[in-house]
């Protein structure tokens, strides 16, 4: 005998699907997204003032949460909610688990964390120029992009978190705080291979894994 499927569930995920592609629902889930940082930046500021390497880490997710609102309605969106739950971890880190950080030591000269504080940020600015309209914080694929900083490398702006994550490290350095940095790190470079899992599936986008075999530092990574 055979077994019927429900129709509820036979047309659950499509439904889905369409709920998440739809450009109403990304600019909600756009907008919902900012507002954890107005706490956060207020945190950060009472706790470590204005410095470099703190005034670049936010700038960095200000700049990556704030474009989405412009963003380009995706052509098709994970329903997987780990994946959902990796991203809002990964993209929040810094705001959730940080707020347990406290004032360490410099662990290198003022000159080299103020390096790594700039080039994070210039890397950003250039990987989010370069993305456009094409931002997401889950993985969905939109237009693929193939200029400016994705021409040498296929997640830059992780590279520019990561030179923000170790600026911070350096500027504060304590076992808790180095803790925290790199569990942040190793968040993003998970969601990394998570992304590429998804994206890959379309076959413009498995070309371009090969046309750019770097992830974060062409040549090296």
């Amino acid at each position: 005998m055979t077994q019927s499927v429900p129709v509820r569930d036979k047309f659950a995920m499509p439904a889905v699907l369409k709920a998440l592609s739809s450009p109403y629902m990304d600019r909600l889930i756009a907008l919902v997204a900012v507002v954890p940082f107005a706490y956060s930046l207020s945190h950060e500021f009472r706790t470590f003032g204005l410095n470099p390497a703190w005034i670049v880490a936010n700038a960095n997710f200000i700049l990556l949460v704030l474009s989405m609102l412009v963003r380009r309605s995706p052509a098709r969106v994970t329903p997987n909610p780990v994946y959902w739950g990796l991203a809002f971890v990964a993209t929040y880190w810094l705001f959730i688990v940080g707020r347990f950080a406290t004032p360490g030591y410099a662990a290198a000269p003022a000159w080299l964390i103020d390096v790594l504080s700039f080039a994070s940020f210039v890397i950003s600015v250039w990987a989010r120029l370069s993305l456009g309209r094409n931002i997401g914080l889950v993985p969905a694929q939109r237009q693929l992009v193939t200029r400016g900083a994705y021409r040498f490398m296929r997640h830059p702006i992780y590279t520019g978190i990561y030179f923000a994550y170790l600026a911070l490290a350096l500027q504060n350095f304590s076992p808790l705080n180095a803790a925290i940095f790199a569990a942040g790190t190793a968040l993003f470079v998970i969601k990394s291979f998570v992304e590429e899992g998804f994206l890959r599936q379309d076959p413009q986008y498995a070309t371009y894994m090969i046309a750019v075999p770097w992830r974060w530092v062409p040549f090296v990574l």
